[in-house]
């Protein structure tokens, strides 16, 4: 059999999706397919998706970036979890951390069985102090692992905060070197051969782009996907409530945490990362529970330092397009779906995308099984994701606004109402095929949101109470003297990785 491979691959729109992809086909193919991005300066990028998860390593080892040298270039800095402040109830938090929660499991039993039977009897303190990110999180410690035997510090998970801007041009040059060419323009046209099947693109300037795999990366408006192929879009506002955000940089604050912070307002959601230069803010909301100038202001209100620039606003529907890649062209980033940024999962769909279409690659055929299986595979991801970030509202005892008491009574998609029932039976929770989140994560958020199985694990008293409680205060010990050990988070960036603007900042 012969195969027509694919020659020309055309990525429509830049920002973070576009340059990720352009990076990684480049990489990939090594010049054996021509590709070329079409992005215009006209049209800015949302730019909102600055915190990542631990996948993101994979993604730049893959294309074989230095880690010291990206971080410099993006003004990163280095994230071992997020809090979560007053989403179960005013004046409470917790953090969701990278990682194993506790320490070594023993046998088919996980380290927070034993741990939930200290905690029933009152023997044992709240589930962050056991897990090992959490407490280097608090105490403002990061490391990356070291060669240390039978130590959390061996192992340590983590991710990036970075600015997406800049991310995108250190991305861009990359992708350059490696034979990518950016075409500036503003697509005008779109045209179909009599299959439906695009064909090309022509700009504002009369330039006409033609080639085989069309990648959409053109942000909400879904310039392929939707407007040319009109795929649908599955709503899930039913889920999700919110749909607007305020985004807006502020000056830097003293200390520099390594992790995110979700705040939990009356009609939403605030986030807050501290980057090496400036902190990136943004207020989450339903603009029907809240004006768009009264969530402004509240935003403002709640700044570390003094506002960088004018708060940029951003609309959009929580939920994901019914096909995403259809025909020729593949939806990656905002112009596949879209859910809140609660866990960081934006960039992450970008990536986890572009390894699949790697998998199911196509020739110019385009084997409607194979992108059907791309599709059913997507999809699966955004669900379960969906349900992670549902589990967040639901899981409340805030009554203090219409918002939190319309969130707590909102129906729950299936899944996640059997994965809720599951834990609070008996504790168990399992991950599901390749779900984006695993289990330390749902034990985590369950937990911390205040969900509490009624039992635990009947093996978990196959072992002497004396050994449990000698193991689990163990682990406590263990991770407050490894965290004692580090240093903070902003002296291993001024050591290893520290932009000109960063020793700007301290120095101030």
């Amino acid at each position: 059999m012969t195969h027509q491979h694919i020659k020309k691959i055309v990525i429509v729109g830049g920002g973070t999706a576009g340059w990720m992809a352009a990076a990684s086909l480049s990489r990939i193919f090594e010049g054996k397919i021509g590709i070329q991005l079409i992005e215009s300066d006209e049209i800015g990028t949302v730019g909102v998706g600055e915190a990542t998860i631990p996948q993101i390593r994979l993604f730049n080892a893959a294309l074989g970036l230095d880690e010291d040298d990206f971080m410099r270039n993006v003004q990163g800095t280095f994230k071992l979890g997020i809090q979560f402040v007053d989403w179960l109830r005013l004046n409470h938090s917790y953090i969701h951390a990278f990682g194993p929660v506790g320490g070594r499991d023993l046998g088919l039993i996980q380290f927070y069985q034993y741990w939930l039977k200290l905690k029933q009897a009152g023997k044992a303190g709240e589930l962050d102090d056991y897990v090992f990110n959490s407490v280097a999180a608090r105490a403002g410690k990061f490391v990356r692992s070291a060669d240390v035997a039978n130590s959390p510090l061996a192992n340590i998970f983590y991710a990036f905060h970075f600015d997406a801007g800049l991310y995108a041009r250190y991305l861009r040059a990359f992708s350059e070197k490696r034979g990518v060419q950016r075409i500036e323009g503003r697509v005008v046209e779109v045209a179909q051969r009599d299959d439906g099947y695009v064909s090309s693109v022509t700009l504002n300037d009369f330039t006409r782009i033609e080639g085989e795999l069309f990648l959409d990366c053109s942000g909400f408006r879904g310039l392929l996907i939707e407007q040319t192929l009109k795929t649908g879009f599955e709503d899930w506002s039913q889920y999700l409530p919110c749909n607007r955000a305020w985004a807006v940089p502020c000056a830097s604050a003293d200390t520099l945490t390594p992790y995110t912070r979700s705040t939990a307002r009356a009609a939403g959601w605030q986030w807050r990362i501290a980057l090496q230069h400036r902190i990136g803010n943004g207020y989450v909301y339903s603009n029907q529970h809240i004006s768009d100038e009264d969530a402004r202001a509240t935003l403002l209100a709640n700044l570390d330092g003094e506002a960088l620039a004018e708060p940029r606003q951003l609309s959009f529907t929580a939920g994901m397009r019914k096909q995403f890649w259809n025909k020729n062209v593949v939806a990656l980033g905002l112009s596949s779906g879209f859910l809140e940024p609660l866990e960081s999962t934006s960039i992450h769909f970008i990536q986890s995308s572009l390894a699949k279409l790697m998998t199911f690659f196509p020739d110019q055929g385009f084997n409607p099984v194979d992108i059907a299986e791309y599709n059913r595979q997507v999809q699966f991801e955004f669900v379960r994701s969906r349900d992670f970030i549902v589990l967040h509202y639901h899981a409340t005892e805030r009554r203090d606004s219409t918002f939190w008491r319309e969130c707590a009574s909102r129906p729950l998609p299936d899944t996640l109402a059997r994965k809720i029932e599951l834990f609070r039976s008996s504790g168990r929770i399992f991950r599901e095929q390749e779900e984006l989140f695993c289990e330390t994560s749902w034990i985590q958020v369950l937990l911390g949101q205040n969900i509490q199985p009624e039992r635990y694990h009947p093996l978990v008293d196959v072992t002497a109470a004396a050994d449990i409680e000698r193991m689990v205060e163990g682990i406590k010990g263990v991770n407050a003297r490894c965290v004692d050990a580090m240093p903070s988070h902003a002296k291993f960036i001024a050591k290893h990785c520290a932009s000109a603007q960063f020793n700007a900042v301290m120095a101030a």
